[in-house]
């Protein structure tokens, strides 16, 4: 060969595109175009990007394959690079353009290193063994498949094994993968919604904050939380009569039944009336004053969230609150969508009140920054620090298996950042009545 290797570059138009958006089946088809061209695997890496997209690299002995994808124009890009003359590429290009249902693809071929421009080096191949090499200097065979949320500012990115459940329901794209770091994870339209790793933290500070602080709930309303964490929480504490939990798409439920027991696990619960409809529309045909709590777990304000997001909602929710009603919400991250913060804590003081309305917050790592905030807003004025007893949360959580959630964490999580006071319209002097631990 008068060359060290041949490179094609690869362009393939018109594919399916959910074929182009799936990271399991195009690394599942790179690696068998790399074996239909006669080349031995040593390592899959591919990253699937939110909403859309795939990049990944199948590393050959005989070097590599690698591609991007772009669904929403059924467009890939492919570089397929073989050295000596034991693979032939155009064979993993012909096996590609089948796969990807492309109706046409361009490439051109480029011969590298020639022969008669290179001065061959004598090297000590033992000394250059890495730890990814069996002793006779056989490459070890290595897979690397990541989710990747992003925006055009940051991202987050797990490792996983494969994705264990995918449906396109009526509303959004359903999806549950095996994470090596979380197990397994949740994702709705390619947001991360929950993981069995973390998702206590999420459950508990959305739930036991407002049961701990009214103290009398007997009928509880949770608007989506189709994962069952909510409602798992909810039942632990043994006052509550009935929980009517209101979520719009079956596919949620149906996937964290079967990939979520730990989350769903109460969702069978006689106590637990599950409605599969929509909230917004419940909220509106709920009589008055019918609810102690109403806890809004909702997604973000995009898709069928959001409607959960309006004026019109909220005061709907407040006309179902008894008169010492409390109503929470996941209100977004601080750091990450500020804008939407900014707007919802308008808006509940406009309906509950000034003095009626708190942020707290909580530490989840798969949510976007980390910092994720929850609101607690009362009907009946009673304050998530002062009227917190102590003692009374304390037997709570020695008579219940909490992971996040203790006295001390209830009352830290109203001491909010100065910016976040700012955002919030929060009279830096409120944070004084919060009282020290003890």
């Amino acid at each position: 060969m008068s060359t060290l290797g041949r490179h094609i570059i690869v362009e393939f138009y018109n594919c399916q595109p959910d074929i182009l958006n799936s990271v399991v089946l195009i690394e599942e088809h790179m690696e068998a175009a790399a074996k239909t061209a006669g080349a031995t695997v040593i390592n899959t890496t591919f990253h699937h990007f939110s909403p859309y997209g795939v990049s990944g690299v199948v590393v050959i002995q005989e070097s590599h394959l690698a591609i991007h994808t772009w669904p929403e124009y059924g467009y890939a890009s492919v570089d397929l690079f073989t050295c000596g003359d034991t693979v032939d590429p155009w064979q993993s290009y012909n096996y590609l353009k089948k796969a990807f249902k492309a109706s046409h693809g361009s490439a051109v071929e480029m011969r590298r290193g020639e022969m008669n421009l290179l001065n061959k080096q004598e090297y000590d191949v033992a000394a250059l063994r890495d730890e990814k090499s069996a002793e006779n200097g056989t490459p070890k065979r290595t897979r690397d498949i990541w989710f990747t949320e992003r925006d055009e500012h940051i991202a987050l990115s797990l490792k996983h094994h494969g994705k264990l459940y995918e449906e396109q329901s009526d509303f959004q794209k359903v999806e549950v993968y095996e994470t090596l770091a979380y197990g397994n994870m949740l994702t709705l339209d390619g947001l991360v919604m929950c993981t069995e790793g973390d998702e206590y933290v999420y459950h508990e500070m959305i739930t036991h904050v407002p049961m701990l602080t009214h103290g009398q709930v007997k009928k509880a309303l949770i608007i989506g939380g189709g994962d069952g964490g909510t409602a798992r929480e909810l039942l632990k504490h043994s006052d509550v009569e009935e929980v009517v939990m209101v979520e719009i798409d079956s596919k949620v439920v149906e996937a964290s039944k079967r990939f979520l027991p730990g989350i769903s696990s109460e969702l069978e619960n006689q106590k637990l009336n599950l409605i599969i409809d929509d909230g917004i529309k419940y909220v509106r045909e709920s009589v008055d004053e019918s609810f102690d709590l109403v806890i809004v777990d909702s997604t973000d304000p995009i898709g069928p969230g959001e409607g959960l997001f309006t004026e019109a909602f909220y005061r709907d929710v407040y006309r179902i609150l008894k008169p010492s009603g409390v109503m929470v919400t996941q209100s977004e991250s601080p750091r990450f969508n500020q804008k939407v913060f900014k707007e919802i804590y308008a808006c509940y003081r406009k309906i509950f009140g000034d003095a009626n309305v708190h942020c707290y917050l909580a530490y989840i790592p798969t949510y976007p920054t980390g910092m994720w905030s929850f609101s607690y807003s009362t009907k009946g004025g009673k304050h998530p620090v002062k009227d917190f007893d102590n003692s009374r949360v304390l037997s709570f959580v020695e008579a219940n298996t909490l992971n996040y959630y203790n006295p001390h964490i209830h009352k830290a999580a109203f001491a909010l950042p100065n910016f976040v006071q700012e955002m919030v319209a929060l009279n830096p002097a409120d944070n004084a009545e919060i009282p020290a631990g003890d």
